[in-house]
């Protein structure tokens, strides 16, 4: 019982705890019983949360260290560049600028690729990525279209699903319910389900959409942990699909 009440009272520090502990959640949001377990067992709840929740997460925050990494290659291709701008310098420029979330550097980056006459379908595949993201999706059109049309399983059917998704926010309804289903036959993808279930809503298929949401839901309790923590954005997003649209 000392240990305990030791751990209980710990005053200032058991409140540190806790704080860290709610900051985390509200970051994160795990599941919400882990609020009532920090809230009601006070600074032991904290070490609990903080030992199955918070230290895990040290595992994505390694990812966070090869920026460093990646931000001297960039700075040393950017000057590799100037004596020797090939297509292919030009694309891992991209690829690098890609992956460090520079979407507008990286879109440039794979254009002076493809008139470098890159003809890599990766190279066309990520530009329309880029421009998809950047909320361009009409001039994502092109890239998209050809990536898919050449390889339709490519990147493991997502591009399929981003070419849908490039369909319906140009006014495209009946191409975009065909690539969505194309590519949710061969693909479980959360991403494609969600994209799917906003182009349902906004076709007014609520049920259809809020089943997809389930869907992505339904995967949360049989997958590893380090999955379920890379996926809690999308998890984030399902819930929201699913206020959007009760049963």
């Amino acid at each position: 019982m000392g240990l305990f009440t030791h751990l209980f009272y710990l005053g200032p520090w058991g409140l540190l705890l806790q704080a860290a502990a709610i900051i985390h959640f509200i970051r994160r949001r795990p599941d919400t019983w882990w609020l009532w377990v920090i809230l009601f067992l006070g600074p032991i709840g904290a070490i609990v949360y903080i030992c199955a929740e918070v230290l895990p997460d040290f595992g994505l925050l390694n990812q966070s260290f090869k920026a460093f990494p990646r931000r001297k290659r960039i700075r040393e291709l950017e000057t590799a560049i100037l004596d020797n701008p090939s297509s292919g310098n030009y694309e891992e420029l991209g690829d690098l600028n890609f992956d460090d979330g520079k979407l507008a550097q990286a879109r440039a980056a794979y254009d002076k690729a493809i008139a470098a006459r890159s003809t890599t379908p990766d190279c066309f595949y990520r530009r329309g990525m880029c421009t998809l993201m950047l909320g361009d999706a009409q001039n994502a059109l092109p890239d998209l279209e050809r990536v898919v049309l050449q390889d339709p399983s490519h990147d493991f059917y997502r591009a399929a699903g981003l070419l849908a998704a490039a369909y319906a926010r140009t006014g495209q309804p009946e191409k975009a319910d065909e690539w969505f289903r194309r590519a949710i036959e061969k693909s479980t993808l959360s991403e494609t389900y969600l994209n799917y279930a906003d182009f349902l809503i906004a076709e007014g298929r609520n049920q259809e959409a809020r089943a997809y949401a389930l869907k992505v839901m339904a995967k949360k309790p049989t997958m590893p942990s380090y999955l379920r923590r890379r996926e809690r954005p999308l998890f984030a997003r399902a819930r929201k699909t699913l206020k959007r649209v009760p049963a």
